[in-house]
Parts: structure tokens; sequence; C-alpha cells
């Protein structure tokens, strides 16, 4: 009499003749890293009927962004690390209003800013200082980064977790298989094995200005720093090595 198990399917295995199973993979892995810099974009910027006016009152507020960030910049321990001035752009046009009337000549005068604050407490006092003293100043935005040197080492890092990955990936399908340890072949960036490139991702993080009552503030929200790697790899199991 048999046995009630006899219907029971097994992992199918290779004939030890047979040729190496090809299995092609993408490995990915993903960090979050809080921001080490905070990149302030800005402009000074003035409009008016007559360039002299326009072009004096965008150098006079420029000159006080210049003077606050002097005895805040410190390349070495900050909080000011860096920050650098555009060249000052003027133009003119001519608007029309709603009746579809040409309006006289407006002078424009605009320069942007960059400053790269490692203490986002005075990121913060800095911005709100002069979006208050200011009428020239206009924040345009906030990057949030790393330093150059810790975001190549955790690229580094991901990048392996991620071959890592490639290699658990691909052992398990080998296992399903009953084809044993796989052999690597070709290891490459995402996408060079077929699809679509992808390198090493490294999100914006955001920022926030809102204003409240009579002087504005700023409410920064800085954000974790996602750095993403994904890798196709092709390789080999079972068969003759």
């Amino acid at each position: 009499m048999t046995g009630g198990n006899d219907n029971v399917s097994s992992v199918p295995r290779v004939p030890p003749t047979a040729g190496p199973t090809e299995i092609i993979v993408r490995g990915s892995f993903t960090v979050y890293e809080p921001p080490q810099r905070g990149i302030v974009h800005a402009t000074v910027a003035y409009e008016g009927a007559a360039i002299e006016p326009v072009y004096e009152r965008t150098v006079r507020d420029l000159d006080a962004v210049k003077a606050s960030l002097e005895p805040l910049h410190r390349p070495d321990s900050g909080p000011v690390t860096w920050w650098s001035t555009q060249q000052m752009r003027t133009w003119a046009n001519r608007p029309w209003n709603n009746e579809g009337k040409q309006l006289p000549l407006v002078h424009h005068a605009s320069i942007g800013i960059q400053v790269k604050f490692s203490d986002f407490t005075e990121l913060s006092r800095w911005v709100g200082r002069h979006i208050s003293e200011t009428g020239g100043f206009s924040l345009e935005r906030i990057e949030w980064a790393l330093t150059d040197k810790r975001r190549d080492e955790l690229i580094t890092d991901v990048h392996t977790a991620a071959v890592r990955d490639a290699v658990t990936r691909a052992q398990r399908y080998a296992d399903a298989l009953g084809l044993g340890a796989v052999r690597p072949v070709t290891v490459a960036d995402a996408g060079m094995l077929g699809r679509e490139p992808q390198g090493p991702f490294a999100a914006p993080a955001a920022m926030r200005a809102m204003k409240s009552g009579g002087a504005p503030e700023v409410e920064l929200a800085p954000e974790d720093i996602k750095i993403s790697v994904s890798v196709d790899a092709r390789f080999h199991a079972g068969g003759p090595a």
C-alpha cells in the first residue's frame, strides 16, 4: 500500500550534464541621512521707473547682506562655511495693464546669493533677519545637503549593500531550483543590462517659509537625505563552472 505523500512535488534539479542556468536580478539599497548643510538660495532685487535708484538700492542691500556674513564665515567651523554672489543683472521692460495699454518703462536690478550653513539655528536667524529688515531680500529655497566626504562614503556603502542584495536575490532563485551556489558573471549600474540607466539618487529635502502676523517667520523643516542605488547583475548556477 502506498503512502499518502506520493503526490508531493519535489524541487526540480537540473541534470548534471546540463549547462549553467542564467539568473539576472536587480539589487538595490537605500539609506536616509540627516543633512549636514543648508544652502540658502536668495535674491536681492528692486524695480522702479529709473535705473539709478534701482541699482543703488540693490547694491546697498547686497552690501548689508555681505556685512552680515563676514562675522559668520568660518570655512572649517561655520556657521557659514561658504557663500557666493552672482553677477548683477539689470534689464528693463514695458508692462501692459489689464486694458491692453502699454505702461511706462520699468527698470530692474537683481543679484543671486548662495550661503552654505553648517548650523541650522544660525541659518534660520540669518534668513529671518533679512526677510524682516532687508527690503529687497527674497528667499527662493533652501537646499539640504551632505558634505562631499560623507556623501561619497554613503554612496560607497550603499553600492556595496546593493550588490549584496543582488547576490541574495539570485541565490534565492538558485535555491528554489536546487542549483547550488550562484557564480557572478556581470555586475553593472541599473539599466546597463537593458533597462533605463539609474545612478545614485540623492533626494532633495524640503523647505517651508511661512508668514504669520507682522514680522515674517521662517519655519525650517530639514528632511533626511535619501541615497538610493540599484545594480543589475547576471549570475550562473548549476552546470559546469
